[in-house]
């Protein structure tokens, strides 16, 4: 029997799939569904059908899966910023574990891999340095606030709703920060609902709040609150900057990002200093990392030292290599390493990234470390170097075709692979293998309760 849209299936839950979704099977066609967990038997609405699997809509959780939690967030059924935290966490990290795997097997066809019992993370709430909220004039209704005064409908303050790029949920708080950022996040709301600028149109590209962004120091306990806004206006934030800073002497950085662009980013154009200094401090292990508004830090603080400390296993450095660290960040690896190597040269697109790196090297004292600011697969092209040991973190997206074709050309005796993505780890470790093989992976939790997975692969040249 043909499943159709608009059908509804009775279904038992059999696995998690990459992405967050569970997997069933009705009359062997494979159907997703948000919100489950293995074990689960539930009545679902067929809201999409395609040739070789179809995505349906929770109606019923029939019987509860063993492995179900209660989520402590509000929030929990409509935003998507932690899409976990109804699965008991032992079975999240299970989960992430065959996701490593899974892909390596299936999309790497890698097989016999040593992958290591993945590292599961101390704190499962409030470990996230980093939080970006975003204003919007089209407020998500949640069932409480179907009674919600008009002008409240025109203002939210919080996180995007899967799916939807226009609306935003307005939170009073995010489980995944530490609690005296949600109350900066109530004291900002405050006021700009009080100002007589309004605030972004997603669709309309009106309005001049934008963002709110928090980052927070873990071992000197800082905050940097960076405003972006859609134009340069002082006189509108200078009564902000005192209200602030009496009530929070942990903000020791408040900037304003300045972006007049249509696209959704966080991103300014440029920043003013508005109060305190132009970024936060943070340390991994000994060394002080400097944090600008839009520095690449690991969100995990605590776990990021568990990941280079893996990294630094892996390496084995003996003090006389030569190491290229490929989109290196602030350079958090590159000085992790730095004393155990002869040489260290970092490579990033980001000129502010590269140039808190350098000012990060000055800071911890290294002098050992250069770093490069450019397209990694241009750079790559123009070095003359010969790395012992090559490091690679690449985004989401994974690296480049033409950066595996120079690694491939360069030739390295061992490769580092950093992943936040275990599907395209896999995909790249698919075009290096005829010259490398995966000699074990890494899986870390810098996300609990999310289905986000870190690993961490070494690959060794074939003889």
């Amino acid at each position: 029997m043909n499943i159709r849209k608009g059908d509804t299936v009775e279904l038992t839950i059999e696995k998690m799939a990459y992405g967050g979704r569970a997997l069933a099977y009705h009359n062997s066609m494979a159907i997703f569904v948000d919100k489950t967990v293995p074990g689960d038997k539930i009545t679902a609405r067929v809201t999409r059908v395609k040739k070789n699997f179809a995505e349906a809509r929770l109606l019923e959780v029939l019987e509860v899966s063993p492995h179900r939690a209660i989520a402590p967030c509000p929030y929990n059924d409509y935003c998507g910023g932690c899409n976990w935290q109804f699965i008991d966490y032992e079975k999240q990290l299970e989960y992430k574990h065959a996701f490593v795997e899974d892909s390596l097997h299936h999309i790497g066809k890698v097989a016999d891999v040593p992958i290591h019992p993945i590292l599961p993370c101390p704190q499962i709430f409030g470990y996230r340095n980093k939080m970006e909220f975003s204003f919007s004039d089209r407020r998500w209704l949640l069932p409480a606030d179907k009674d919600c005064k008009e002008d409240d409908r025109h203002f939210a303050l919080g996180l995007h709703v899967p799916g939807v790029f226009d609306k935003i949920i307005d939170l009073e708080g995010c489980l995944l920060q530490k609690e005296r950022g949600n109350e900066i996040l109530r004291e900002v709301k405050e006021y700009v609902k009080g100002s007589e600028l309004p605030v972004y149109g997603l669709k309309s590209h009106q309005g001049f709040w934008r963002y709110l962004v928090l980052r927070h120091s873990h071992y000197f306990d800082e905050w940097m609150v960076n405003l972006v806004t859609s134009e340069e206006r002082g006189a509108a934030l200078q009564p902000l900057i005192p209200i602030l800073r009496d009530r929070f002497s942990e903000i020791a950085s408040l900037v304003n990002n300045i972006n007049t662009r249509r696209g959704g980013t966080a991103v300014g154009e440029w920043e003013r200093t508005l109060a305190g200094r132009r970024n936060i401090r943070d340390k991994i292990g000994e060394l002080t990392f400097e944090i600008s508004a839009h520095s690449f830090f690991q969100t995990n603080t605590a776990m990021a030292e568990k990941l280079y400390q893996r990294v630094e296993d892996f390496a084995s450095l003996t003090g006389k290599e030569t190491v290229f660290d490929l989109y290196c960040g602030i350079g958090t690896v590159s000085l992790f390493l730095a004393s155990l190597a002869s040489k260290i040269i970092g490579m990033d697109i980001s000129d502010s990234a590269t140039g808190d790196a350098k000012r990060n090297c000055q800071l911890n004292g290294v002098d050992n470390c250069e770093f490069l600011c450019g397209d990694v697969k241009v750079l790559l092209s123009q070095l003359s170097i010969h790395p012992d040991l090559l490091i690679t973190d690449p985004p989401r997206a994974g690296m480049h075709k033409k950066v595996i074709d120079q690694i491939n050309q360069l030739l390295p005796d061992r490769i580092i692979y950093i992943s936040c993505n275990p599907s395209t780890l896999a995909r790249d470790v698919a075009l290096l293998k005829e010259r490398y093989r995966v000699e074990e992976v890494q899986p870390l939790d810098l996300f609990p309760n999310t289905h986000h997975v870190e690993s961490v692969a070494r690959l060794e040249r074939s003889s």
